[in-house]
């Protein structure tokens, strides 16, 4: 059997992990990895995850089985935090996933049984592991326009002119905050005229929200889930703890569906256990435990979220040296773009050539569409990293 298999191509972010650790230059800077850094280049772990885990470890009394849905009482968090009260909570349904990426799945197979033969419209360009957690699904997908490489700004127009044409019925799929990969979020206003349109044409909303917390604001980057909430009869949202919580090896997610009513919950809630019964039986507890922890009670809560509130800040202030220095040090390049995009993620605006120059020349590592990771970038690197992308230019 297996005599017949060829080897699958390594993954482009991967085998960047691979090349910048196997560098020698004591110079190198790695802005491929999508993980928080902090200015010591270490993706550490929360001290209110650590007061957490501690409180766990001193009263958890078993590691038996949890259901197919998870944790309840980290359902009812993550639902709070993500939907606060712009809906009627009998109308979603949540379960605890493994990660983000498991969520996806776990929707996708979802959208195969109400719809086999649904399209999922994604943005262009997305995140670059959308298309084959949904796809390899068996899901058609299709994109729309959302990105201006040369301008560095949405195309908003020509965003609602594409899912004003969407058929009745069709899904489709948008990031909540700290779009992945361009860092490009539509203001309050535009995200109303998606709504409109997305109401108008009766699509259904299937929202990503890997990064609540890292653009504005708790609040603020759920701004696009609680306005589709409020207008829409069915909407998917996928949720992440990896990046607001630092718990990605722990694969903590959620998977909220809104529906109609309470009695189509009621089904959907039902279809959503037996899909999980069969992909990974049940989810792993610890993390989601850690999270059900901390956002119910007022203590740790508040303290996440003033670590919460540090890394945002940092993820910005990066975002700003790296502008300053590039004003100097590339006269004639604009990269303003980089202090108006959120999150982890933007296109730094280059050629796939230039990004291999700088690796090749300066150790600076990226994909090939100039994403970088802005927590790879320190006070102490950035005046390099900075004079590699002018000699590049």
């Amino acid at each position: 059997m297996f005599e017949f298999l060829q080897a699958a191509p390594a993954d482009a972010i991967l085998g960047l992990i691979t090349e910048h650790k196997n560098d020698p230059r004591p110079e190198k800077i790695d802005l491929g990895v999508g993980v928080f850094r902090t200015a010591e280049g270490e993706t550490p772990v929360l001290d209110v995850v650590k007061l957490a885990e501690q409180r766990l470890v001193d009263t958890q009394e078993s590691k038996a089985y949890i259901g197919t849905a998870g944790d309840p009482n980290f359902n009812a968090a993550m639902q709070d935090l993500i939907f606060s009260d712009s809906v009627d909570p009998d109308r979603i349904a949540t379960i605890q996933a493994p990660g983000g990426s498991g969520s996806l799945r776990v929707a996708a197979s979802l959208i195969l049984r109400a719809r086999p033969d649904v399209k999922v419209l994604v943005s262009d360009p997305t995140w670059a592991n959308h298309i084959p957690l949904l796809g390899g699904a068996g899901v058609t997908l299709e994109t729309y326009a959302y990105y201006d490489t040369d301008k560095h700004v949405i195309r908003i127009d020509a965003m609602l002119d594409a899912l004003g044409k969407a058929d009745a019925g069709d899904v489709v799929l948008l990031h909540a905050c700290c779009h992945n990969p361009s860092g490009m979020d539509p203001s309050e206003e535009e995200w109303k005229a998606i709504a409109d349109v997305v109401v108008e044409r009766k699509l259904v909303p299937f929202i990503d929200i890997a990064y609540q917390g890292f653009a504005r604001s708790l609040a603020d980057d759920a701004f696009a889930v609680r306005h589709f909430a409020g207008r829409v009869p069915e909407m998917i949202v996928s949720g992440s703890c990896s990046k607001n919580f630092g718990l990605y090896r722990d694969r903590v997610g959620s998977l909220s569906m809104l529906a109609a009513d309470k009695a189509s919950r009621d089904i959907v809630f039902s279809q959503l256990n037996s899909i999980v019964r069969t992909i990974y039986s049940v989810p792993p507890d610890h993390g989601a435990v850690v999270v059900s922890t901390i956002l119910n009670d007022p203590d740790l809560r508040a303290a996440w979220r003033v670590e919460l509130a540090e890394m945002r800040g940092r993820l910005r202030e990066m975002r700003v040296l790296l502008n300053e220095a590039l004003i100097g040090k590339a006269p004639g390049h604009d990269f303003s773009h980089l202090v108006r995009a959120t999150g982890m993620f933007c296109f730094l605006g280059i050629s796939e050539d230039q990004v291999n120059r700088l690796k090749r020349d300066y150790g600076v590592y990226m994909v090939g569409s100039s994403r970088i990771n802005t927590a790879g970038i320190t006070a102490k690197n950035v005046n390099y990293l900075a004079d590699a992308i002018a000699a590049t230019l």
